[in-house]
C-alpha cells in the first residue's frame, strides 16, 4: 500500500469523490491503494469535517442479502473547499453581467454553454440508436465534461444521473444554468425530459428522466439502424 500523509489523503479521498462522483469505503480503498481500516478513518474524518456524508445508495441494482453499503457523498461544505475561489469569480462575473445589461445576458450565456453541449452531442442527436443506447452515450459525454454521468432503467424510461457538478454553486445562484441544460439534453435525444433533482438545489446527484415515448416512425429507426 502506498504511503501518504494523512493530511494529502484525505485530501485526495475527498477529491476523489468530488471527481467521479459518490463512492463506498470498499471501491475508495481498492482504487487509492488504501486499507479498509485506513479509508474509515479518512472518511470519518471527512464526515465530521462536513466535507462529506454518508447515504443509502441513490439507485442499486443488485440484489442479495443484507443492507447496501453507504455511500460518501460530497457536501455543499465539501464542494466550497476545492472550488471556492473558482465559483466566487464565476458568481461575481455573473453578477456583473447581470447588473450591468440585465439578466438577458446571462440567459444568453445559458444559452451558449447549452448550444455548445448540443454540438458536442451532435453525433448522438443524429444517430438512430434507442432511446437506452442514445442515454449511455448522453452519459459518457458528460462524464468527459466533468459531471460523472451514469444512465440506467427507471420506471417506463430511462434516468441519466450527474453524480458530480463542477458548476453546481454558480447554478444555486443562477438557475437558468441547469434549465438550459435541461433543455439541450432534450434536444440531443430527441425527445421530452424531466429534470428530478440537482446538486446545484442540495440533492446529493442530478438525475434527468427521460421517458420511453418515442413514436413508431422513430422506433423503426432505430431498429432499422441497430440491423
Amino acid at each position: 500500500m502506498k504511503k501518504v500523509e494523512p493530511d494529502k489523503t484525505r485530501d485526495q479521498v475527498a477529491r476523489t469523490i468530488l471527481e467521479n462522483g459518490p463512492a463506498t469505503a470498499a471501491a475508495l480503498a481498492e482504487k487509492l491503494e488504501i486499507t479498509p481500516a485506513g479509508i474509515r478513518r479518512h472518511l470519518d474524518s471527512l464526515v465530521n469535517e462536513g466535507v462529506l456524508s454518508a447515504r443509502d445508495p441513490y439507485q442499486s441494482t443488485e440484489r442479495g442479502r443484507g443492507r447496501p453499503s453507504k455511500v460518501f457523498v460530497m457536501t455543499d461544505v465539501g464542494r466550497e473547499k476545492f472550488e471556492h475561489s473558482y465559483d466566487d469569480l464565476a458568481v461575481s462575473a455573473l453578477k456583473f453581467m447581470a447588473s450591468k445589461s440585465g439578466d438577458h445576458l446571462v440567459n444568453e450565456f445559458a444559452i451558449s454553454r447549452a448550444d455548445d453541449l448540443v454540438r458536442k452531442g451532435a453525433s448522438i442527436k443524429s444517430s438512430n440508436k434507442t432511446l437506452v443506447e442514445k442515454s449511455k452515450s448522453l452519459a459518457k459525454l458528460l462524464t468527459k465534461e466533468g459531471y460523472s454521468a451514469t444512465a440506467g432503467k427507471l420506471g417506463n424510461g430511462e434516468e441519466v444521473c450527474q453524480h458530480h457538478c463542477p458548476i453546481a454553486h454558480v447554478a444555486s445562484e443562477f438557475p437558468q444554468l441547469c434549465e438550459a441544460e435541461t433543455k439541450a439534453f432534450s434536444e440531443i435525444l430527441g425527445t421530452h425530459v424531466q429534470r428530478l433533482a440537482t446538486i446545484a438545489h442540495g440533492d446529493g446527484v442530478c438525475t434527468t428522466f427521460i421517458p420511453n415515448n418515442l413514436s413508431p416512425y422513430s422506433k423503426v429507426r432505430a431498429k432499422e439502424g441497430a440491423r
